[in-house]
Order: structure tokens, then C-alpha cells, then sequence
């Protein structure tokens, strides 16, 4: 029975008696820490999501700062409600949202946290600092690209050491993390194991590699 392309590959996952190049879901984040510069928060945060939504290097969760949330989302939420974007907002985001009568917006749930949407859908999530975001990311990431917008070098460097993924970035969407965008050529695949190849995969993708990207609010267009 044919079972789709998510199907076919967890079966190969479960079934096969030699390494495989895969990966089978793109859950990537954007951590707006409380450091961050608004203007690049926004726009990378933007883009990451709304650039295009059926990829796999798409952000499906958002994690904010509480020290800046009420700074951001309320800049954030006119791009979003331009493009009918859904948000999955955990309490601390609702109670921001609600206030500005956001049209599309519902509760989160555990489940959203690792749901691919690939769709008009954002999961949004209040964090207290760089800890909790580090830790819900290695929780709840497919561990294939997550980024963090700051402007403290401290953190930044600590996030590319500690998220384990296979794109990490710094001011920079996670629309980035292509083989094209990355000069490897003609893209294999995106590799979020170890072993045997790590990341965007081309001729030469040959050992485990971590991709780090420091960035000053670029977006990709």
C-alpha cells in the first residue's frame, strides 16, 4: 500500500540494514532573544515563515523573549495577518494577540510543537531566555535548521554550540539553509542525521558537517 512520502521514508527509517541520507521533517525555529535588534527580529522572523511555506528549511515555531514580546509580536502581527497567517499561541502570546483583536488565532498544544505545517501556520511560544529556547528546540526540533536573532555575541555563540541541528544561524532566516544558497550546486537532499552526511547534501557531502551562518538581519527573497 503506498503510503506517501512521509510514510515511505519512516518505513525505510525502521526497515533498512544499511545508513541512509534523509530527513523527514523540517520543524525549524526562530529564537527573538531579549537582545535582539526589532527591525531584524521582524524581518527575518517574516520571512523564515512567509518566504514560502511548503519547504523544509520553513519556520513552524517562533520563540520569543518574554522581556521582548510585547515589543516584537505586535510589529510582527500585520505581516502576519497580511498573508492570513494562522498562529498557535501559548498563553503568554494569546493574552498579547488577543489585545489587538488578532482574526487568526488559536491555542496552542503540545502537538503543534512538533508539527510540520507546511501551510499559513505558526506556532508561537513565550520563553524565559536563551535556557528554555535551547532546550525546546533540542526537545522538539527535527534538528535541521534553527536560528537566533541578537545582538549579544555571548549569545549567539552559545546557541550555535548548544542547538543541535544541522543549520544553525545567527540574524539570518532559515530560508538560507539550501544547497544552492549554501554553493554546493545540485542539491541531493537535506541530511539532519550525523552520519553519514549533515545538512544540505551535494557531491561532496561526504562527512558531518554543522552549518554555522552569521548574519546582520538578512532575508532571502
Amino acid at each position: 500500500m503506498a503510503l506517501g512520502i512521509e510514510g515511505d521514508i519512516e518505513r525505510l527509517m525502521k526497515e533498512a540494514t544499511v545508513p541512509m541520507i534523509k530527513h523527514l521533517d523540517g520543524i525549524c525555529h526562530v529564537y527573538i532573544d531579549a537582545k535582539a535588534d526589532l527591525e531584524k527580529a521582524v524581518a527575518v522572523a517574516f520571512n523564515a515563515k512567509c518566504h514560502r511555506y511548503g519547504t523544509c528549511n520553513t519556520m513552524e515555531t517562533l520563540l520569543v523573549d518574554r522581556a521582548i514580546a510585547a515589543s516584537v509580536l505586535p510589529l510582527l502581527v500585520p505581516l502576519y495577518l497580511e498573508q492570513q497567517v494562522e498562529l498557535r499561541a501559548d498563553p503568554t502570546a494569546l493574552s498579547i494577540l488577543q489585545a489587538d483583536g488578532y482574526p487568526y488565532l488559536a491555542a496552542a498544544d503540545e502537538q503543534d510543537w512538533a508539527t510540520e505545517y507546511l501551510a499559513p501556520i505558526l506556532a508561537i511560544k513565550i520563553v524565559d531566555g536563551i535556557d528554555a529556547a535551547i532546550e525546546h528546540i533540542n526537545t522538539w526540533s527535527s534538528h535541521h535548521t534553527d536560528a537566533i536573532v541578537t545582538e549579544d555575541y555571548t549569545d549567539a555563540l552559545r546557541f550555535l554550540r548548544e542547538v543541535d541541528s544541522a543549520s544553525v544561524m545567527v540574524n539570518a532566516s532559515t530560508r538560507f539553509a539550501d544547497g544552492f544558497e549554501y554553493g554546493l550546486g545540485a542539491e541531493i537532499g537535506i541530511s539532519n542525521d550525523k552520519l553519514h552526511a549533515r545538512g544540505p547534501v551535494g557531491l561532496e557531502g561526504l562527512t558531518s558537517l554543522k552549518y554555522i551562518v552569521f548574519g546582520n538581519g538578512q532575508v532571502r527573497v
